[in-house]
């Protein structure tokens, strides 16, 4: 028997700032072959730089994502970071806590939107049973209490919304170690610790 992965989701999903093959995807992948005891197909659709609301746009209309989420097993979803990114650059000097709430406001609805939209995927497709996990958020930006609200904030939505790997306490006051040089995506480490949160998460109900 075959097992199919898909992760979706932004550069996390794309593994940016470490070598090829040292994301959290083909290490998680690793976890999950263990597991079931059996071969694991993957499929790597992380697009750097997509905002929640445009990953729930490429589930809902793009061939591609369509097809392998509805064949896949397993599934994993990052996003969300960039919502964060791209409010704060919108503020220029300081946080506007306008454009956090707004960036908030979205995220939540357009995760919301994407999980249902997988589940209506799934229904009668190839693979059940099936499990699907988040990546929760660390803070890209450590020295910024807005931030660090928001993340949290998005956090506790998305532990409510489907099993999630929880990274925050993981990085935090360790950026130095667990993120690659541009200071904002994580190293071959950090991307270890994400996998090895998604892997205790468990593979119920596979």
């Amino acid at each position: 028997m075959v097992y199919c992965y898909t992760a979706v989701g932004d550069s996390l999903t794309y593994g940016l700032g470490a070598l090829p093959g040292s994301g959290f995807v083909p290490l998680y992948r690793r976890m999950a072959e263990e597991y079931v005891k059996e071969f694991v197909a993957y499929d790597q659709l992380g697009i750097p730089g997509l905002t929640s609301c445009e990953l729930y746009e490429r589930i809902r209309r793009d061939p591609q994502f369509r097809s392998s989420l509805k064949g896949a097993a397993i599934i994993t979803i990052s996003a969300g970071g960039n919502d964060l990114i791209r409010a704060a650059q919108d503020s220029e000097t300081d946080f506007r806590p306008e454009l956090l709430e707004q960036a908030l406001s979205r995220c939540k609805a357009c995760w919301q939107g994407m999980v249902n939209e997988i589940c209506k995927l799934k229904k009668g497709g190839p693979a059940s049973p099936y499990l699907i996990r988040a990546v929760g958020l660390y803070n890209p930006y450590p020295s910024r209490i807005e931030a660090a609200a928001y993340v949290h904030r998005l956090n506790g939505f998305l532990s409510g919304l489907l099993p999630t790997a929880q990274v925050y306490s993981l990085f935090a006051g360790r950026e130095q170690e667990l993120l690659s040089s541009d200071g904002l995506h994580p190293n071959a480490k950090g991307y270890r610790l994400i996998a090895e949160q998604l892997n205790r998460l468990g593979y119920r109900p596979l």
